[in-house]
């Protein structure tokens, strides 16, 4: 339990940091579209390094995870809302998890 919560901790610490980080170092209006969008990007980048490790190893097998992963993709591209994605890669690893578990496989 510690372990999630300092997990929790240090997300919200680093993406309230990189947010800002822009509001105290800079002063007036930053120009550099570069720099603009590394500023709005980071804290995303940040969520899915430390979350798709946990994707891919919290099921018993990775092609179960791999499954979740592609059907979370192919729900969230067709704009459909977090709700639906999360249920609809639950239920593929349901599924793929099931049928390996009768065909043997795991």
């Amino acid at each position: 339990m510690k372990y999630y919560l300092l997990v929790i901790a240090v997300t919200c610490a680093v993406t309230y940091l990189i947010r800002m980080l822009p509001l105290t170092i800079f002063r007036r209006e930053i120009k550099s579209r570069f720099i603009r969008d590394f500023f709005y990007y980071i804290p995303y980048a940040v969520l899915g390094a430390m979350t798709f490790p946990a994707i891919l190893y919290s099921t018993r097998s990775l092609i179960s995870a791999a499954c979740g992963l592609i059907c979370a993709c192919i729900v969230a591209f067709f704009k459909k809302g977090l709700l639906a994605t999360a249920l609809a890669a639950a239920a593929a690893v349901y599924i793929t998890e099931f049928i390996l578990t009768h065909l043997g496989g795991i």
